[in-house]
C-alpha cells in the first residue's frame, strides 16, 4: 500500500494569506484544495515538500454569480461536478459544463475543483509510476533524472496536458484570477500555460487560482468532445473544445483548443480562422479538423499508440464542431 508521506497541514484564512504562507515557504509547500491528482503524486513520491497550504475551507472561493448577459465568476473551489450540474451555466456554455462532466469519475468529481483542473499536472507513462518503478529505469528529466525518455536527444521534458476544462475555458476567451501575497491580478486562461512538461504554469507556484470568469455568451455556441479508453476515469488521449459565432447561417469567429496531444492546451489557430466567413458544410468542416490536428503532437508517452491518437484529433474535432453548430 502506498502511504502519505508526513506533512504538515495549514489552514489560512483568506487567499492571500495561503499565497504568503506558500511564497514563504518556496519548494517546500504545495498548495492543495480537492488533492485528486495531488494526493496519489505525493504516495507515489512525485513531490516531496513538507507542509500543505490547504485551500478547501475557504468558503469564498465556492460561489458561482452571474448570467449569461453579463458572464459569470465561478470559484476556483466549485467541484467540478456542481460546474457540471449547474443550470445556468449550463445553458450559456454547455462546452465548459460538458468538460467538467468528463473529468475522472464521478466520485472524483465530486471533490475535483475546477481551479485544480486548471492547474492538474501534466503526465507521461514514464512519470506517472511509484518511486520504485522509476528508479528502476534510472528516472526521468521531470523528476530525479536528467533524461526525458519519450525523447532522449531533446532538451526538455515532454509530458502531456490532460486538463479537460482549460480547453473549453480558452475557446470561451475566460480569464482566471489569481492572489498573491500583495495583490490580485487576471490573466486569460490561454495565457497560464507554458510548453514545458515540467514548468507547464505561467502563474507563480504560490499563486492562488480563486475564480474562473467567463465572458457573455453573445451568442457563442460551445461544445467539448473528449476520447478516452473508458467511458470513466481515464484521462484525455485527444479533446477538442470549440466556440463558434454564427451570423446569417455563417460562421464569423471560431476558436478551437485541444487537449492531450502537448505539454499545454493546444489552440488550432489556423483552423479557426479558416472557419470565419464560411458556412459549415460537410466539407468546411472536415477541412477545419484537418487544419485542427497539425499542431497536435502526440508522442509515446500516453495511452494508446501515438501515431493513431494523431489520427483521431480530426474526429474528435469534427465532432466538437457539429456539436456546438446543432445548438441554438
Amino acid at each position: 500500500m502506498l502511504r502519505l508521506p508526513r506533512l504538515r497541514y495549514l489552514r489560512p484564512a483568506s487567499p492571500r494569506e495561503a499565497a504568503a504562507e506558500a511564497a514563504d515557504l518556496g519548494t517546500r509547500a504545495m498548495l492543495v484544495a480537492g488533492g485528486t491528482d495531488l494526493y496519489p503524486k505525493l504516495k507515489r513520491r512525485q513531490f516531496d515538500p513538507d507542509t500543505l497550504v490547504g485551500l478547501s475551507h475557504l468558503g469564498e472561493l465556492r460561489g458561482v454569480r452571474g448570467d449569461a448577459g453579463a458572464g459569470f465568476e465561478v470559484g476556483a473551489l466549485v467541484t467540478l461536478s456542481k460546474a457540471a450540474a449547474h443550470g445556468a451555466l449550463r445553458a450559456a456554455y454547455p462546452g465548459y459544463a460538458e468538460a467538467a462532466g468528463l473529468v475522472s469519475s464521478p466520485p472524483l468529481r465530486n471533490v475535483g475543483t475546477i481551479g485544480g483542473n486548471l492547474c492538474v499536472d501534466t503526465r507521461c507513462n514514464y512519470y506517472d509510476m511509484t518511486y520504485e518503478w522509476r528508479k528502476s529505469i534510472g528516472f526521468c528529466m521531470k523528476k530525479d533524472g536528467d533524461i526525458c525518455l519519450v525523447a532522449p536527444s531533446s532538451p526538455r521534458c515532454w509530458a502531456v496536458s490532460s486538463s479537460d476544462t482549460a480547453p473549453a475555458a480558452i475557446a470561451l476567451g475566460a480569464t482566471a484570477l489569481l492572489a498573491g501575497p500583495d495583490g490580485q491580478r487576471e490573466l486569460p486562461v490561454a495565457a497560464l500555460y507554458r510548453d514545458d512538461g515540467i514548468e507547464y504554469l505561467a502563474k507563480q507556484p504560490f499563486e492562488v487560482v480563486t475564480a474562473l470568469r467567463l465572458p457573455p455568451t453573445d451568442g457563442v455556441r460551445s461544445a467539448y468532445v473528449k476520447l478516452r479508453r473508458r467511458g470513466s476515469i481515464d484521462f484525455p488521449i485527444a479533446g477538442a473544445g470549440v466556440a463558434l459565432r454564427f451570423e446569417d447561417g455563417i460562421v464569423r469567429w471560431a476558436r478551437i483548443v485541444l487537449s492531450g496531444v502537448g505539454s499545454h492546451p493546444v489552440e488550432a489557430k489556423a483552423a479557426g480562422e479558416f472557419l470565419a466567413g464560411r458556412e459549415l458544410t460537410p466539407e468546411v468542416t472536415a477541412k477545419a479538423a484537418e487544419l485542427a490536428a497539425r499542431p497536435a503532437k502526440p508522442l509515446d508517452n500516453a495511452d494508446l499508440a501515438h501515431f493513431w491518437r494523431k489520427r483521431m484529433v480530426r474526429l474528435v474535432v469534427e465532432q466538437a464542431i457539429d456539436k456546438a453548430a446543432a445548438r441554438a
